[in-house]
């Protein structure tokens, strides 16, 4: 780890270590979070948003340039598995990555979406017998259903209209598969594109109405923007809802600490996930 003097921050040199993500649509709200909490503690590290073309060159190339870190978006959360060349238990249990860390040459992938919904689901406060549905068969979706899973969950429907990756995920975790949402879960997880900024379904509600009348909470994973038509339908709703900023700025620390060492306090955590969603540090605002 290496640390500058407070005077330094914003120059890069030589010894200026990297971290990156890799998304198909990425987003400020990585860069804005890391680098905010290396300004504020003084560590020479940047971090730099990517939308890569080919997946295993970037990955090499973390590997060749000795990038220190890179957070995995969707649709790649699976596809860098085979190019890394360890998985930390939170990647193998769930066949999923979101994160990658180069310790000299060697890449480890970890998965810090599922301790951030883990943390979510205890903040829920929903009792085990509660339904639980979940949308998607992606990566973020296993890591979503295996938190439900080891809470203790028992009542968890996957929806997901490739049948052969949803039925393999519910089987997985003990839970049934169903080709769309159906109304009658107390917890209704939307862990799909659906309602992300800058893409095609950017307007869509990812559930049918019913299916959010009949829920007790919503929780939306899709981090931008984090008003998405789901939640702002919810919250109209009543319903208690959990956004997917909340998670990003969970998993985005735990992936903070993996690359630097270096755990902030809650004050500086909450002042970071504050320039994360606004653009505008504290400061700027006094």
């Amino acid at each position: 780890m290496l640390l500058v003097k407070p005077t330094m921050i914003g120059m890069v040199s030589k010894d200026t270590r990297l971290c990156i993500s890799l998304s198909a649509r990425p987003s400020n709200n990585g860069t804005r979070f890391h680098n905010f909490l290396y300004a504020q503690l003084g560590l020479d590290y940047v971090y730099k948003a990517f939308a890569p073309r080919d997946i295993e060159a970037a990955v090499a190339g973390v590997r060749g340039l000795g990038i220190r870190g890179a957070a995995v978006s969707m649709p790649y959360k699976e596809a860098v598995i085979p190019l890394v060349d360890a998985l930390a238990p939170s990647a193998s249990a769930i066949h999923s990555v979101n994160t990658i860390v180069n310790d000299d040459g060697v890449l480890t992938a970890y998965n810090t979406d599922y301790s951030a919904v883990a943390q979510l689901i205890e903040r829920l406060g929903r009792p085990t017998s509660a339904p639980v549905l979940v949308q998607g068969a992606g990566g973020m979706a296993k890591a979503v259903v295996a938190a439900f899973a080891d809470a203790g969950f028992e009542d968890v429907t996957v929806a997901a209209r490739t049948e052969s990756r949803g039925r393999a995920l519910a089987e997985q975790y003990g839970a049934r598969w169903v080709p769309s949402p159906e109304p009658g879960a107390e917890i209704a997880v939307n862990a799909t594109p659906l309602g992300m900024e800058g893409g095609p379904e950017a307007e869509t509600l990812a559930f049918p109405e019913p299916v959010i009348e009949a829920a007790g909470a919503v929780f939306d994973v899709v981090a931008l923007p984090a008003e998405t038509p789901l939640v702002k339908a919810a919250r109209e709703r009543g319903k208690d809802v959990v956004t997917g900023a909340e998670v990003a700025v969970l998993q985005a620390l735990e992936q903070f600490v993996l690359y630097t060492g270096v755990r902030p306090s809650p004050e500086q955590v909450a002042e970071a996930a504050e320039y994360m969603r606004t653009g505008t540090a504290p400061a700027d605002r006094a």
